[in-house]
């Protein structure tokens, strides 16, 4: 069942492994057939050179296991509450990778300073607010996608595919899982950046917004010219 969307879900762990951008068994990737209703996830607790196709686990949008004989990750509930608050994505990371996981912790946005971070982000990676106590001890993992889509009610979360989540870590997602890894190996690079930036000049302000429309349109949106045309 599901065999392409298996090889792509084993592919991006895997490609998180690769990158450093987990290490262990913290993070997880998974993807979903908007079709079948049906998501691929990684499974908990197992360490990434151990994983294979056959390791993922199917489940449905509700949470019920379709196929797999392992437990799915832990962080699956936050994957299936994103999947049903953001209709339009096709994949979604968490990782603790370390310089955004230092923004998260420090419970701040990541600010735009400049065109490397607007080339993917429509401004700054917004921090999300910290869980109520209630909300920890009642669904957590559930709660943590309900804070992150509450701070997108009234916002594109397209222009914005990322987030952290106050003193936790970052969430990443794209239309398919590929995009999510790619979308989580940027916001890594873009914390990394801020922070050295910071240092440099403690005074920095955000990029012009007219820089920041530049260079996110030309790559986004009905106007964007940014690589090769579309066959």
């Amino acid at each position: 069942m599901l065999e392409r969307l298996k090889e792509q879900v084993l592919e991006a762990n895997l490609e998180l492994y690769r990158r450093g951008l987990v290490i262990y068994t913290w993070g997880n990737a998974s993807g979903i057939d908007r079709e079948q209703g049906l998501v691929v996830i990684k499974p908990s607790g197992v360490a990434y050179e151990k994983l294979r196709t056959d390791s993922m686990v199917v489940l449905t949008l509700d949470g019920e296991i379709v196929e797999g004989e392992l437990r799915p990750s832990s962080d699956t509930p936050t994957h299936l509450g994103l999947y049903r608050g953001f209709p339009e994505i096709g994949g979604v990371v968490h990782t603790h990778s370390p310089h955004a996981t230092v923004w998260a912790q420090a419970n701040r946005e990541i600010p735009c300073f400049g065109t490397t971070h607007a080339d993917y982000f429509y401004g700054a990676i917004p921090c999300v607010r910290v869980l109520t106590k209630d909300e920890v001890t009642t669904e957590y993992e559930k709660n943590t996608a309900q804070v992150i889509i509450e701070y997108f009610q009234n916002r594109n979360y397209q222009h914005l595919p990322g987030v952290l989540v106050a003193g936790h870590a970052p969430f990443t997602w794209g239309k398919d899982v590929a995009e999510a890894v790619h979308n989580s190996v940027v916001l890594e690079e873009i914390a990394k950046m801020a922070f050295a930036s910071l240092q440099l000049n403690p005074e920095l302000g955000p990029l012009p917004k007219y820089l920041l429309d530049k260079h996110f349109l030309r790559k986004h949106g009905p106007k964007a010219y940014y690589g090769q045309a579309k066959k």
